[in-house]
C-alpha cells in the first residue's frame, strides 16, 4: 500500500474565491504545482479532497464543478503533475452525509479504492474540518496558512504542522515532517 497527500481543493491547492463557480476563476496557489511533482517524483499518491456544498445549494452547476476540475488537472498537466483521483461531496452540510469533512469518508472511499495506506498519508488544508478530516482518517495533518488557515491557526486547533503554503507543507513531509 502506498503514502499519499490529500489536499483540500479552495484555500490549499487554488486560491478561495468563496464558491469558485467558473473555470476561469481558478487560480493555482504559487509554488503548489512544483511541490507537488516533487511528491510524486518521491513516490507519494496525490488525491484531493474537497467539500462542494455550492452545488446543492444551486450556486455550482454540477457541469461547471466538472469543468472546473478539468481545468485543475489541465493547470497541472501543464506543469508535469497528474492527480490520483478527485473525490468530491456535494451535499449541503445539514444532509449527515458521511463524505462530507470533518468526516472521513471521502479519505476512506480513496483510501480503499487507490490503496492507500492511512497511517502514512497526511491530509493537507486550511480549515479545521480538513484536518479533522485527516485525523479521523488516521493520516497526520498539515496546516496550511493560505486561504482560512490563518483564521484556522488563530483558533488553536491542532496539526501536526504549520506551514505557509502548501509548497511549505509539501517540502517538510518530504523532509520527513520537520521543520
Amino acid at each position: 500500500m502506498r503514502r499519499a497527500l490529500f489536499l483540500d481543493r479552495d484555500g490549499t491547492l487554488n486560491a478561495e474565491v468563496n464558491y469558485l463557480r467558473r473555470p476561469e476563476d481558478l487560480v493555482l496557489i504559487g509554488g503548489a504545482a512544483g511541490a507537488l511533482r516533487e511528491a510524486r517524483q518521491h513516490g507519494w499518491a496525490v488525491v484531493v479532497v474537497t467539500n462542494q456544498a455550492g452545488v446543492a445549494r444551486g450556486l455550482i452547476p454540477p457541469e461547471a464543478l466538472v469543468a472546473i476540475h478539468a481545468k485543475l488537472v489541465a493547470e497541472l498537466a501543464r506543469e508535469q503533475v497528474t492527480l490520483d483521483g478527485i473525490y468530491v461531496c456535494v451535499h449541503h452540510p445539514d444532509a449527515g452525509c458521511r463524505c462530507r469533512k470533518p468526516e472521513p469518508g471521502l479519505l476512506l472511499t480513496a483510501a480503499a479504492e487507490l490503496e492507500i495506506d492511512l497511517t502514512r498519508s497526511w491530509m493537507i488544508g486550511d480549515r479545521e474540518t480538513d484536518l479533522e478530516a485527516g485525523r479521523r482518517a488516521g493520516c497526520r495533518t498539515a496546516l496550511v496558512l493560505t486561504g482560512y488557515g490563518q483564521t484556522t491557526a488563530a483558533s488553536g486547533y491542532p496539526a501536526d504542522l504549520i506551514a505557509p503554503d502548501l509548497a511549505g507543507a509539501v517540502q517538510r513531509i518530504l523532509n520527513g515532517g520537520a521543520a
